[in-house]
């Protein structure tokens, strides 16, 4: 009986290692970044050139929804060439604006009057929103359908060159209240 009770110590232990090494490396994965931008203008010249829009991610530092969010929902999409860029509350490196101003990436989210994150905006030409704001992220079983519905319009917009949309009426009444 013996060695039956040493084959199964060593293999509760070989399993054991395997899932410290498994959840070594989930620990070692570098986390799923967007990049940040220092031109606006210039992020924007290379949506607008492959004809989408520029998607702006306003982040904080440590916000779990903003992570689901860049995770699942705005990494996959920029995987498959949309243009996006991250800018961060409370982040004191500089950004140019669409008008050529300078400032931090904290006062631009302030200028842009940004209270929650995450926020997900939508620019197209000459820098207008061309689609509404996603605030929040506190309804992830819609957030897909709310952010695909507002990356429809704003493709269609830019498609169609209209300069601003940010006044539409949004459809969908859980949108609202996530606003």
């Amino acid at each position: 009986m013996k060695p039956l009770v040493q084959r199964r110590e060593v293999l509760q232990s070989l399993v054991a290692g395997l899932a410290m090494a498994g959840a070594t490396d989930a620990l070692w994965a570098a986390p799923v970044t967007l990049p940040v931008t220092d031109s606006l203008p210039n992020a924007l010249a290379n949506a607008l050139q492959v004809k989408q829009p520029l998607v702006v991610m306003a982040s904080l530092h440590g916000c779990s929804f903003c992570k689901v969010v860049r995770e699942n929902y705005l990494h996959p999409l920029r995987d498959s060439g949309l243009q996006i860029v991250q800018i961060d509350m409370r982040d004191s490196r500089s950004i140019v604006d669409f008008d050529r101003s300078s400032s931090t990436q904290d006062a631009w989210i302030r200028k842009y009057g940004i209270k929650l994150a995450p926020t997900v905006l939508f620019f197209g030409s000459q820098g207008r929103e061309v689609a509404a704001r996603l605030k929040g992220a506190y309804l992830p079983d819609f957030y897909g359908a709310y952010l695909d519905e507002q990356l429809a319009i704003a493709r269609q917009a830019v498609a169609t060159n209209k300069p601003n949309q940010a006044g539409i009426k949004l459809s969908n009444p859980e949108l609202r209240r996530m606003g």
